[in-house]
């Protein structure tokens, strides 16, 4: 199974982005995935990492991917 973090700075107002991938991922893959951890970042931080095999990979960093919820939970999708 796999476990999926969501990284947010939460001074920077991104829990409501955090909490609309959290909701996103649990709709559409709540039953392949063990946990969805959403984790309180700083400095501008939105990021998504999934760990399947025992090691993490970043799926989504603000910094360099555009935000689009079902574009991360395809790229979760890919993972599990």
């Amino acid at each position: 199974m796999t476990a999926v973090e969501i990284e947010y700075c939460h001074s920077c107002g991104f829990l409501d982005r955090a909490e609309e991938i959290e909701h996103a991922l649990l709709s559409g893959l709540g039953e392949r995935l063990d946990r969805v951890a959403l984790v309180v970042g700083e400095k501008g931080v939105l990021r998504v990492s999934v760990d399947g095999t025992g090691e993490s990979e970043v799926v989504f960093d603000k910094e360099d991917d555009e935000y689009d919820a079902d574009e991360i939970v395809r790229r979760v999708r890919e993972r599990t």
